[in-house]
């Protein structure tokens, strides 16, 4: 694989910030969204098991819906596209399977030939799960997918809005996600910024480098 220039990642990710206000008219183009999708499911898991669906609104009345429940922020509805980052909640041992059969899919041989890895996994699952940290576990692995979307978008120049002041609960109300075993975590929308947003300009505020990386 090729690499690029280390100018135009860290140049990307000095372009990026957390847009407050995106331009309504422009559309991220279909082959960069199908590239950012491919982002999404390419995104790294623990035990490799992706406990996550991602729903894509493009749907202007669906978004407009959902403005509301996101604080009245008006990003959702101005973005071209806005992804709702969901997590599986109760995996079980179903779930570690569906991953097996995935795997023996993808790699070639019999499922059978993964009995040591997917006792592991589903140890381990068992384990979190009796110890009341299993939920919270796959939730941190939804930030995962949400960083490396972020990441990615930036390298393509498209803007984004992580967004957690939204209400979970009403968007899973709003989706009908009663039932499907999956629930609202974050969002994020995503596009090209307005030219008239003022964050754009600002200097990006970090500590220094010798502050927050230590060497050993």
């Amino acid at each position: 694989m090729n690499s690029i220039p280390t100018s135009t990642l860290l140049d990307a990710l000095n372009w990026r910030y957390a847009t407050k206000k995106f331009d309504p008219i422009r559309k991220i183009p279909e082959e960069t969204w199908a590239a950012l999708e491919q982002a999404l499911v390419l995104s790294p898991s623990s035990c490799g098991l992706q406990p996550w669906k991602f729903i894509v609104v493009t749907d202007p009345a669906m978004k407009a819906r959902l403005v509301p429940l996101s604080w009245r922020q008006t990003q959702p509805v101005d973005c071209s596209h806005f992804v709702i980052f969901t997590v599986r909640r109760g995996l079980d041992a179903a779930d570690v399977d569906r991953f097996i059969r995935r795997v023996a899919d993808v790699r070639g041989g019999p499922v059978e030939a993964q009995a040591g890895f997917r006792k592991m996994i589903v140890g381990t699952v068992e384990k979190a799960s009796a110890a009341g940290t299993l939920d919270p576990w796959q939730t941190n692995q939804v930030f995962l997918a949400l960083g490396q979307f972020i990441a990615s978008a930036a390298v393509l120049g498209v803007d984004t809005c992580p967004m957690e002041g939204i209400e979970p609960a009403k968007y899973d109300e709003l989706l009908e996600l009663g039932g499907s075993g999956y629930a609202t975590v974050v969002a994020c929308a995503a596009g090209y910024r307005a030219a008239d947003d003022r964050h754009a300009v600002l200097k990006k505020v970090r500590f220094p480098i010798e502050e927050v990386v230590r060497r050993i």
